[in-house]
């Protein structure tokens, strides 16, 4: 760039700026301002012309000005006016007003873009690159749209001078990451690539970082990228400090170029051709063998150089995950720097080390550092760094060595810093429940866990025990005595409470034979804990003391007596004065059999893996959790490829969309279902007591993942090509785009509805004045209500915010509303529409019926008004448990052994709404010869048919 002579210095901006520092008040600088700013605006005004210099100056004190904090209200055409000066310093001082200054949605961006399309085309390297960094500074829209087409060119020219190489690459860059819907990909893609082999080493450190981008959205279309980066990075690696005299950094040539290419690899896998793959592993060896050589410089600044090149070549090794030499030489590596005496190197080396933890060639390499990273827990200073501790003996646990991890972990526990403590309980469990072969070992645990951090043992972790609990009978007898001598402990943390009454008031009779434990002792130890515990604590020791009068009919007395206590009765809580009254009642006139037949035993729960790993991966987002890869079947038939299994075991497979579901699980038994003795009707089953449908977390979370049922891209171009995937689930991504990704989570419950909508942030800029309002057809406002809660405003980087939807069907509907969102990004105003999933089939409730009574229903329903059928051709593969999952989903009750053909399904439901309840059978033949379905309905009300089938047949 030209130097500024000593004729520029501008004294008058000097003299002012002097004048404002010697100002010894807020009052006096402001004075000062408010005088000069006056003294500009007449000058402006005047009838006299400015030369350049003046306009230059003044243009130079308003800019001052405003960066110490004041507002500039003109000014802005004389700026523009500079553009068009032929001297460099005039136009500088024009494009940087420009940049700090114009808002994108200024009246006086046409006459910049004109500006900057005549530097462009003057072929003066110096204004161009003025130019050039006036639209990646300002880097709007209507720039994008004006310039998109005409950088890539500049950029691929073979008479573009270097600086201006270097300055197009960046400059598209930055457009490509504000509006990357506008850069257009075309023949230059192929031509930009080769700009890694330019000699400058400028301009192949700006043009890779713009093909790394470029490749994280287009790999196919840069895919010859990685022979060029191989063979510079080659050149890089083995060549000595002196041959990149200009581009070495303390004794390490080249190493933020050297970063960005292995960086740019990562987004491939390893190469296929044998020769380039055997370059690429010779430059990994080599940078690791450079890892070990004696430092050539005891400045800071040589090691920070050359561990970044070291962490980012194990980052790369970590990502192909195909040679075992290289995994285990970087896992030793990164074992030395685990007692180095730089803490941020300790960070980076656990760190490295979680993802290396999953590799099945380095899984064994890590666990010889156990003793190592047990003792950074125990020992570092850095919270930071003892939370990567964590995260590594999370990462290497497996069965052989399971039980010592917990227990440190246990160990540690006691006094790890508050801000950890949630996410090593959750740890602690998934591992606890993940190795056990003892799972007497697991409830010890688990009680273990509630004793030392109570207060930050989730719902889902006590949920987990007691569903582990009742469905493995060789731990019934010994978690019942194990939470009763807990129990016992003066002061006991209320989840230890909840487990103790549920797990008594289901298996107390196993440990009734004790005198020690006798009913009567179990029934007082809980009681004496009542008056301790919170409301829906309280409810649920209500459950169990009615369970009890089925289990132990000696205490029924006893139990009534509370019951019929007025602190029940006469309860200012309306769910504890129901519970008892109805409790009492139930206790009072129904027989002995009865009572056995609603409050017998509960049922196991639906095999299906816990959500507490789930919880886990929303504190921490999914890159923290280094997992191996995993299959799945989904519902829609088709394989999935997902990230979110535990380490070491391949046989425990996470049904991820089972990890996030609302719906906890529900008995398949109406046994228990009278237990709510609510008026939600008689599905709210015995595992609703324990708040099981409860209001997810709202806790801050990390963007990818928390949706985790879709594991695979979502496409951008629309909202509605997600509905139809929603009408058998609940939970997912309904909308994706570069900026916003919006997933939902639904639960419903008779004619009543609830919707969680999570509004993600993925770029690192805040969402401004963020709003959102459903609409709906006049028709639809008469058939469905939905109140929304107010949403946060400001959604920062990275982050999400929950909003809820409260839903009401008042009457049977067929179209669906619309969630408009609003916001702005960049100083653009962003719009979005997203159909809203909520169908008529979302308010049915299952009903289970006998064949006599499906068979005299349907008889009833014979009207050809009521029934409607469809025979269509199958559309996806015809596979009978996808079938179930999907009717399941639908919302029906699955009715087997009903239809003489045992290869056909036969469901019923009702549909709620506020004014009526719309009875349902269906009844599904499939054709797997010639892969056609035929779909009956019958329904009480014709358009209640159409709907269902319409909705229904499209799934399969």
């Amino acid at each position: 760039m030209p130097a500024v002579s000593k004729g520029d210095g501008m004294r008058g901006l000097a003299v002012f700026i002097s004048d404002i520092r010697n100002c010894k008040s807020k009052e006096a600088e402001v004075k000062r301002i408010n005088k000069e700013l006056a003294n500009i605006r007449s000058k402006f005004k005047g009838d006299k012309a400015l030369d350049g210099y003046s306009k230059k100056k003044y243009v130079c004190k308003l800019l001052f000005i405003f960066l110490l904090g004041h507002d500039i209200d003109f000014g802005h055409m004389e700026a523009v006016n500079l553009l068009s000066s032929n001297k460099y310093t005039e136009k500088q001082i024009g494009y940087l007003f420009i940049s700090v200054l114009v808002n994108s949605n200024s009246d006086l961006i046409r006459l910049i873009n004109n500006a900057i399309k005549n530097d462009l085309a003057s072929r003066n390297p110096t204004f161009m690159n003025l130019a050039l960094h006036c639209i990646a500074n300002v880097g709007s829209r209507e720039m994008a749209e004006a310039f998109a087409s005409e950088i890539p060119r500049i950029l691929v020219a073979g008479d573009t001078m270097d600086s201006v190489k270097q300055s197009a690459a960046l400059c598209l860059l930055r457009l490509n990451r504000t509006s990357p819907d506008l850069v257009p990909m075309g023949e230059w893609t192929a031509r930009v690539v080769h700009l890694l082999n330019d000699q400058h080493l400028g301009v192949v450190t700006a043009a890779t970082s713009l093909i790394t981008t470029l490749a994280q959205k287009s790999p196919d279309d840069f895919k010859t990228s990685v022979s060029l980066a191989v063979a510079r990075l080659s050149r890089i690696v083995t060549s000595a400090s002196i041959d990149l005299q200009d581009y070495t950094y303390y004794f390490v040539a080249a190493p933020w170029l050297s970063v960005k290419l292995l960086r740019l690899l990562q987004c491939y896998p390893p190469p296929e051709d044998a020769s380039l793959r055997s370059r690429l592993i010779e430059c990994l060896e080599t940078i690791l063998n450079k890892a070990q050589e004696p430092p050539k410089s005891k400045k800071v600044q040589h090691s920070n150089a050359k561990n970044a090149v070291l962490f980012e070549a194990i980052a790369l090794i970590i990502h192909h995950d195909s040679e075992p030499n290289l995994l285990v030489r970087a896992c030793n590596q990164l074992g030395q720097f685990l007692q180095h005496r730089e803490t941020n190197l300790r960070y980076l080396a656990l760190e490295s080390m979680c993802t290396l933890a999953s590799s099945e060639f380095s899984h064994e390499a890590v666990k010889t550092h156990i003793e190592t990273v047990i003792n950074a827990l125990k020992t570092e200073r850095d919270v930071s760094v003892r939370q990567r501790a964590v995260d590594l003996l999370y990462a290497m646990c497996d069965r052989s060595n399971s039980k010592q991890i917990v227990a440190e972990m246990l160990s540690y526990l006691e006094t790890a810093d508050y801000s950890i403590r949630e996410e090593i309980v959750l740890k602690v469990a998934i591992l606890a429940e993940k190795y056990a072969v003892d799972y007497t070992w697991y409830v010890d645990t688990i009680l273990n866990l509630i004793r030392i951090a109570g207060d930050y043992v989730s719902e889902e972790v006590w949920y987990r025990v007691i569903q582990i609990v009742i469905n493995r009978d060789d731990v019934q007898g010994y978690a019942a005595k194990t939470v009763f001598e807990a129990l016992q402990a003066p002061a006991c943390h209320e989840n230890l409470v909840k487990v103790g009454g549920y797990i008594l008031g289901e298996f107390g009779n196993l440990i009734a034979g004790d005198p020690r434990s006798s009913p009567l002792v179990q029934f007082n130890l809980l009681h004496s804990k009542f008056h301790l515990c919170s409301v829906p604590t309280r409810a649920l020791l209500l459950s169990a003391y009615i369970k009890f009068i089925n289990l132990f009919p000696e205490v029924k007395g006893t139990i009534q007596d509370v019951l019929r206590s007025d602190s029940q009765l006469r309860n200012a809580d309306v769910e504890l004065q129901q519970r008892a009254v109805e409790y009492l009642r139930l206790s009072c006139i129904a027989s002995t059999d009865i009572l056995a037949t609603v409050l017998e035993e509960m049922p196991p729960f639906p095999e299906r893996e816990s959500s507490i790993l789930a919880k886990l991966k929303k504190k921490k987002g999914s890159s923290k959790l280094p997992d191996m890869d995993d299959s799945r079947r989904n519902v829609n038939g088709s394989t999935e490829h997902t990230e979110d299994t535990e380490v070491a075991s391949k046989t425990s497979h996470f049904l991820l969309e089972d990890l996030i579901s609302t719906d906890r699980p529900h008995p398949t038994s109406t046994s228990a279902t009278m237990l709510s003795t609510r008026t939600m009707g008689p599905s709210h089953t015995f595992t609703d007591m324990l708040n099981l449908n409860s209001t997810p977390s709202s806790g801050a979370s990390l963007l990818v993942d928390v949706f985790s049922d879709i594991t695979s891209p979502v496409p951008t171009e629309g909202s509605e090509e997600h509905f139809p995937r929603f009408v058998c689930k609940n939970n997912g991504v309904i909308y994706e785009n570069q900026l916003l990704q919006i997933g939902l989570k639904s639960e419903y419950r008779q004619n009543l509805g609830r919707m969680y909508v999570f509004y993600g942030n993925k770029t690192s800029t805040q969402f401004l004045s963020f709003s959102t309002s459903v609409t709906s057809s006049d028709i639809l406002n008469t058939q469905l209500n939905v109140q929304e809660k107010p949403v946060d405003p400001l959604i920062e980087a990275g982050a999400q915010v929950q909003q809820i939807l409260n839903i009401e069907c008042v009457s049977d509907f067929s179209d669906a509303p619309v969630l408009n969102i609003q916001f702005r990004y960049g100083g653009t105003l962003q719009n979005i529409a997203v159909k809203l999933p909520v169908m008529l089939n979302k308010f049915f409730q299952p009903t289970e019926m006998t064949s006599q009574d499906f068979f005299q229903r349907w008889k009833q329903l014979g009207a050809p008004q009521q029934e409607v059928q469809k025979i269509f051709k199958a559309k996806n593969q015809m596979d009978t448990d996808v079938t179930k999952a999907k009717l399941l989903g639908f919302g029906v009750a699955l009715l087997d052994g009903v239809d003489p053909n045992p290869a056909n399904f036969v469901g019923a439901g009702i549909i709620h709404t506020k004014t009526t309840q719309v009875g349902c059978l269906l009844r599904l033949e499939p054709n797997t010869q010639a892969q056609m379905y035929r779909l009956t309905l019958r329904t009480s009300k014709e358009s209640v048919s159409q709907r269902l089938c319409e909705l229904l047949s499209e799934q399969f």
